[in-house]
């Protein structure tokens, strides 16, 4: 924004203030939002927001950095915001909206996949080079690059954020939970809606996610238009190798029991050794 004519610092009535119609940071009552609003009820807002004026609209303004703070006053009920007021287009309001942002500690992956779409389409809009049907995983420099650039992103990973923005809304929470991690999400994206909607189902009915591998499954058989309900229950209950039955015995407990120089590796394959001259005994003594 640096480059755009700055109009006016002013105190803008809060009723003039409209939030950015495709924000894609989500303004949530959560504890953070009760700390902004005790500050600000407090000190009142130190920092002014950015708005720009919405075309065709009298002192009608549009909100580009400081949604939280025009809710966090809202809740207050101050009366007016202290603003800096540029002279933005639509294009150039979505990349100021989006790169004002990236610096937060605390971004949603749903939050990040709306944001680099909506600066991407924004740059194509300006003339950029930003064809989404190129592959996620191509190495040409290009608008996704530069995206990436701001917060410390290759291409490929902005191009697997955006690939989010295709998970209906109820799986893509699941990756905002952590319950759902990014690469499997990734593949889960290349589903058809009806199929992801199945898979929802299956998910909430038996109480567990998707691994990459059964994410990647899925997509395969979608892909062959052999994905069904059935395919996915099948994929979904399968035992995880990391869910199998496991005996563990702490180190201290074992060790009195072999040599000080013993590795846990040499005791294991001592008591794998005991067990097998056992059960040899046991079935020689039943032969007889």
């Amino acid at each position: 924004m640096k480059n755009e004519k700055t109009i006016s610092s002013v105190n803008i009535p809060i009723e003039k203030l409209h939030p950015f119609e495709e924000n894609p940071y989500k303004v949530l009552d959560n504890d953070e939002m009760n700390m902004l609003t005790d500050s600000i009820q407090e000190h009142g807002i130190l920092n002014p927001i950015i708005a720009r004026p919405i075309e065709n609209k009298t002192n009608e303004y549009e909100v580009i950095s400081g949604h939280r703070r025009l809710h966090a006053a809202q809740k207050v009920g101050i009366n007016e915001i202290p603003a800096l007021i540029y002279a933005l287009d639509r294009n150039a309001a979505v990349i100021a909206l989006v790169d004002s942002n990236l610096h937060r500690e605390h971004i949603l992956p749903s939050e990040k996949a709306n944001a680099y779409k909506l600066k991407m389409e924004a740059l194509n809009r300006q003339g950029e080079r930003t064809d989404l049907a190129l592959s996620q995983v191509a190495t040409k420099l290009d608008t996704a690059a530069e995206i990436g650039k701001q917060s410390n992103e290759s291409r490929d990973q902005v191009f697997r954020y955006i690939r989010l923005t295709n998970l209906i809304p109820e799986i893509l929470q699941y990756v905002d939970d952590s319950k759902i991690a990014l690469t499997p999400a990734v593949e889960l994206s290349f589903l058809a809606k009806e199929e992801q909607t199945a898979l929802l189902e299956t998910i909430e009915s038996e109480q567990c996610t998707p691994s990459l591998s059964q994410a990647q499954q899925m997509k395969k058989l979608s892909q062959n238009g052999l994905l069904d309900m059935d395919a996915i229950f099948g994929i979904l209950t399968a035992e995880k190798a990391n869910q199998k039955e496991q005996i563990k015995f702490p180190y201290e407990r074992l060790k009195q029991y072999f040599p000080n120089n013993y590795t846990p590796q040499q005791i294991e394959k001592a008591i794998l050794k005991l067990l097998e001259d056992r059960k040899r005994n046991k079935e020689r003594n039943n032969a007889r």
